[in-house]
């Protein structure tokens, strides 16, 4: 059961901040169709074209980094974790360098250590396993021991993947209930759940 796991990863935008990100403006500006998924179209682009866009896109994500505020309760959960003595990390699709920013922005930055931050350049972007993977392996722990924090249902599948637990935050109602071992409608009311 999550509740008594030591072992907590976080996604963080739109787990840890408020969700701000404007994904059909970014794909319209990098000219991805919008069907597509940002990072996987961009990997697919000739080094070039891929460099000058991925570019583009870290200048508008650090503005946004810079920018952040905490979503409901997300503080106040970390800081609980943290002073419980769990294990904490953060799996993000963003850049590391990007992560740090936004945690400075919202007051968390001394709750995670920096390596165990991890972001797209570290890991394959999720919902591929591999970044809960290593984290496991860093901690030296099962990756079922792991509790896996998210507002989207990539979250939820990279948990799945590797049998961790999977807790949806963030949204008004849970629309993966086949992915997920945990909802709560934001992080207070995980923290909550947690007591």
């Amino acid at each position: 059961m999550w509740q008594q796991s030591r072992h907590w990863v976080f996604d963080m935008d739109g787990t840890l901040t408020v969700a701000v990100h404007d994904f059909e403006a970014i794909k319209r500006a990098l000219d991805i169709p919008l069907s597509d998924d940002i990072l996987h179209h961009l990997a697919a682009l000739p080094s070039a074209e891929a460099a000058a866009k991925h570019v583009w896109l870290l200048s508008h994500e650090l503005e946004l980094a810079e920018a952040a505020q905490a979503a409901p309760g997300a503080v106040e959960l970390v800081h609980e974790l943290q002073a419980r003595g769990y294990q904490l990390g953060i799996l993000t699709r963003n850049a590391h360098s990007l992560a740090l920013v936004t945690l400075q922005a919202i007051g968390l930055a001394d709750c995670f250590a920096s390596h165990d931050v991890v972001g797209r350049d570290e890991a394959p972007p999720k919902p591929d396993p591999g970044g809960l993977l290593h984290l496991a392996q860093q901690w030296q722990v099962a990756p079922q021991a792991l509790v896996m924090v998210g507002d989207y249902r990539f979250d939820l599948e990279c948990a799945r993947a590797v049998g961790a637990q999977a807790l949806l935050v963030n949204l008004p109602e849970n629309p993966w209930p086949e992915l997920s071992d945990g909802y709560a409608r934001d992080c207070a009311e995980l923290l909550r759940q947690l007591r």
